[in-house]
């Protein structure tokens, strides 16, 4: 049998972290597998379904690297599909037409609510009969010979519901549109799907979709509910722990090795190994491996990914990753070269690409606003003569060799009577405005003679 997974995410917000995570393991699964992975929009509710939701769905699963084999579907246009199906149970006396109003059924649930009953459908309509019609809903016959309802959890085992948890439920609403429970398992069979990976808050719709799925005489998929990922307080995740989007993730610096990586490590493990690319994803996931306990969410953590992920990946992919940060710069001007090589200085010093293009603008623009502060404090008279100096003897400078560039900023220092770090805290605030950055001959080095000697001249401006 070939796998078929699929994510049907709701196009009424963007993708955040819990679903991501739903998509990565049913991407995992299949591609593991050698099987397929399938995209389809849940998109019945009119109201809150927008198209700017479908779009950014797709490029955060894109971004992530879950691309998809089959879809995107959209169940907003298998409406002729639900109908038919719907139409063969009615046919076939497996479902039948309700005309009670929704003022009756929440008049009888009252009751049997103030009873200490579990609310249920008393069947009315059951056996009367009806045709299709205006303000008639068609709702599924369960069979009264049913003792217990059980499937077989891939993750928890067997999984038994009473026979009173389902009730003769809608499958198809007086407004002509399919319920949830209806559409997704028409969706299902038609697609294939032979594993169901998802979130364990969907163990109730369960027992309703076996009983489609019965009526139907069709196979249900293996079913595989996940924990939820809960926020650090064990509470549900929400945008209060820090949770964002995975695209609002991308525009904060994040890559996507490292979400993918985080998200993967959400309840699943393999060994003591921490770290992994998609690749060694796909060869050793494993649903056996999904723990059961709930995942905590670790923003932190997440972080630290980045940081590691930032240090390990080519220079090259960083750069790529790394350019929609440095629109606002003429990048044009300068070689792939040398944008790798100011990388290489930085990698290990930042733990995300927003703060890698902080840290890097000095080197990519024409001339610098050294930070007022900064400015007062180290660019001073006391430090005039020494910056005139370097300006002469520029030329004679060690450029290419940053620990003899040093030694000879030492000398400059001892002969002129100030602390070497003196010296180098206002040569690096002239050359990058700040006070904190990549080691200053390091600096040197990749700026060259010309733009230190630029930059060292505009700097005796500032000094009154």
């Amino acid at each position: 049998m070939s796998v078929v997974t699929r994510f049907p995410p709701s196009p009424t917000g963007h993708l955040h972290l819990g679903g991501a995570r739903t998509a990565l393991f049913n991407f995992l699964f299949a591609r593991h597998n050698k099987g397929k992975f399938i995209l389809r929009f849940e998109d019945t509710d009119k109201e809150r379904s927008r198209e700017e939701y479908v779009e950014s769905i797709k490029e955060a699963l894109l971004w992530l690297g879950l691309n998809w084999d089959e879809g995107p579907y959209f169940q907003s246009k298998r409406l002729d599909l639900y109908q038919e199906f719907a139409k063969g149970l009615y046919e076939e006396g497996k479902a039948y037409y309700c005309e009670c109003s929704k003022e009756e059924l929440e008049a009888k649930k009252k009751a049997q609510m103030e009873k200490g009953l579990k609310p249920r459908y008393d069947g009315t309509c059951r056996e009367k009969g009806l045709s299709p019609g205006p303000g008639r809903a068609l709702r599924i016959k369960i069979p009264e010979d049913i003792s217990e309802i059980l499937f077989e959890d891939l993750l928890r085992g067997k999984i038994v519901f009473p026979p009173d948890e389902v009730d003769d439920f809608i499958i198809f609403r007086s407004d002509g549109t399919p319920t949830y429970q209806f559409a997704v398992v028409i969706d299902d069979i038609t697609m294939g799907i032979t594993h169901v990976i998802r979130g364990d808050d969907h163990i109730s719709n369960t027992p309703k979709q076996l009983m489609i799925y019965k009526a139907l005489g069709a196979k249900p998929p293996a079913f595989a509910h996940i924990p939820m990922v809960l926020g650090p307080d064990g509470a549900r995740l929400s945008k209060r722990h820090g949770a964002r989007s995975i695209l609002e993730y991308r525009e904060e610096g994040y890559l996507p090795q490292a979400v993918v990586n985080y998200l993967a490590r959400l309840g699943w493990g393999y060994g003591d190994q921490e770290y992994f690319t998609l690749e060694e994803l796909i060869e050793k996931f494993d649903l056996a491996r999904v723990n059961l306990s709930p995942a905590r969410f670790d923003p932190e953590k997440m972080l630290a990914f980045n940081a590691y992920w930032i240090k390990t990946l080519d220079t090259a992919e960083i750069l790529k990753n790394l350019k929609p940060f440095l629109k606002n710069y003429p990048l044009e001007r300068y070689s792939e070269e040398y944008l790798i090589a100011i990388l290489e200085g930085v990698k290990p010093r930042v733990k995300t690409l927003k703060e890698m293009a902080e840290m890097i603008d000095f080197y990519l623009l024409e001339e610098i606003e050294p930070d007022e502060n900064a400015r007062e404090k180290y660019l001073t008279e006391k430090i005039k003569p020494l910056f005139v100096k370097l300006i002469s003897d520029m030329d004679s400078l060690s450029f290419e060799n940053e620990k003899k560039l040093e030694e000879e900023f030492r000398a400059l220092a001892e002969e002129s009577g100030v602390k070497l770090k003196e010296l180098a805290q206002a040569v690096r605030v002239a050359l990058t405005g700040k006070t904190i950055s990549p080691p200053l001959f390091e600096v040197m080095k990749l700026l060259g003679k010309e733009r230190v000697k630029r930059r060292l001249e505009r700097a005796l401006n500032f000094i009154t």
